[in-house]
């Protein structure tokens, strides 16, 4: 029974994450519910987070969304990133974490509303460089901790200049990226609990295929919008972690 509870977890975290991000807003706490050690918590999602966000880049690859050889840029960052998260997750507390997250997730909130990016197609977009740190950086948060960094990660390309379908495009390589990496630490210590994560990740690559496939049919409002709200829940779930 719990098998397929995982499995459900899995579905709804990555399909809500692949469109607006902030999936371990749900499967962080659900998976910590049935008792997992918060450690065997993040290594799950990495493990997941690894199969289905390869899956989503490689589907809107497939469309044309995105180009590899933009998307390769990503890679010494992300893995870097993933890397060191995962190595000094002890180092940081829990608390410290979360208030790094509330104030990236507000700050780039309220740049799009200042900003209003128009989330249009732009098929001539070229990563900019002066990003580069800040995408290293949502990486070790990701490899470290991880709740809100896919969302970080869109608001960043979106007020970059990507489309809405491009900016998940970049997040989802960059995610396959980081959490390859930064699995490896936790599975090395012991972190790593098979019976649970594969039918996680068999939910999330489910969860992951559904949504790039209905994502194009969704108007840009909608998604607009998703992204708001989910962002808004995220940093008041955040908030609440404080106290």
């Amino acid at each position: 029974m719990n098998e397929l509870l995982f499995i459900l977890i899995g579905f709804v975290v990555t399909f809500i994450g692949t469109l607006a991000g902030s999936g371990g807003l749900i499967g962080m706490p659900a998976l910590m519910h049935f008792g997992v050690p918060i450690h065997s918590v993040i290594a799950t999602a990495k493990f997941a987070n690894t199969i289905s966000s390869f899956s989503s880049f490689f589907q809107l690859l497939k469309q044309k969304k995105i180009l590899f050889k933009s998307a390769a840029i990503l890679i010494p960052f992300a893995a870097c990133g993933g890397i060191v998260g995962g190595l000094i997750t002890n180092q940081l507390s829990e608390k410290q974490m979360t208030t790094i997250a509330i104030i990236l997730l507000s700050g780039a909130f309220i740049l799009t509303l200042l900003k209003k990016p128009t989330f249009k197609e732009n098929n001539e977009w070229v990563l900019p460089k002066k990003i580069l740190p800040f995408l290293f950086i949502i990486s070790v948060y990701d490899g470290m901790f991880g709740p809100g960094q896919a969302t970080l990660l869109m608001y960043t390309f979106i007020l970059s200049g990507t489309s809405f379908l491009q900016a998940v495009a970049y997040t989802r390589f960059q995610t396959f990226i980081s959490c390859l990496f930064a699995f490896i630490p936790y599975a090395w210590h012991g972190n790593f609990i098979w019976d649970i994560a594969i039918f996680y990740a068999i939910g999330s690559l489910s969860g992951s295929i559904v949504a790039i496939k209905i994502a194009p049919k969704l108007s840009i409002q909608f998604l607009k919008r998703l992204l708001h709200f989910i962002t808004i829940l995220l940093i008041l779930s955040l908030l609440l972690r404080l106290h």
